[in-house]
C-alpha cells in the first residue's frame, strides 16, 4: 500500500457542503471586516474622509461586528450583528460606486492607486453580500422562540 491510497476522504452526501455554513459565515464576515478597514483607509488617503477622531466611530462599528463575529458565534445576537454590519459594507461598497466622490464621479480613477481601492470596493461587495446571505439563513433556521419549558427551567 503506498502513500496515497493510505488517506481517507470522507464522503459527501448529495445535498452535503464539506465547509460547515458557519465556518462560512465566520470567514465571509472577517474578511469584509478586513476590506472595510483598507477601505476606511483608502478613503482617508484620497480625502474622501476627513482624517482624524471621526474614524473612531468606524472602529467602533468594525468592533461590534468583530465581537458579534468571534464571540457571539452562533447565536441570534451574532446573526444580527453580522448582517447589519454586512448591509452597512454592502451600502458603502454601493455608495462610494455612485457617489459625487468615488469612482465614478470622482478623481479616483486618475490616481496611480484606483485599482486596489476599486478592488477593495468589489471584493467588499462580495463578501458583504455573501455574509448577508449566510446570516439571513442562519436567522432563517433558528426557532423562533424559546419553549416555555426550557426558560423557567433555568
Amino acid at each position: 500500500m503506498n502513500r496515497w491510497t493510505s488517506v481517507r476522504v470522507p464522503k459527501v452526501e448529495k445535498d452535503e457542503s464539506r465547509m460547515k455554513p458557519t465556518a462560512m459565515l465566520t470567514t465571509a464576515s472577517l474578511l469584509t471586516v478586513v476590506l472595510m478597514t483598507i477601505h476606511l483607509t483608502g478613503d482617508v488617503l484620497f480625502r474622501i474622509s476627513p482624517a482624524g477622531l471621526v474614524n473612531l466611530y468606524a472602529v467602533f462599528i468594525l468592533v461590534v461586528q468583530l465581537y458579534g463575529t468571534l464571540v457571539l458565534a452562533g447565536r441570534r445576537a451574532g446573526y444580527i450583528i453580522i448582517f447589519l454590519g454586512s448591509a452597512l459594507g454592502l451600502f458603502v461598497a454601493v455608495i462610494h460606486m455612485k457617489g459625487p466622490h468615488g469612482v465614478l464621479g470622482g478623481n479616483i480613477g486618475t490616481s496611480g492607486q484606483a485599482f486596489l481601492f476599486v478592488w477593495t470596493l468589489l471584493a467588499l461587495g462580495i463578501t458583504a453580500t455573501f455574509s448577508i446571505i449566510l446570516s439571513a439563513s442562519a436567522l432563517l433556521r433558528l426557532p423562533w422562540r424559546r419553549s416555555r419549558r426550557a426558560s423557567t427551567a433555568a
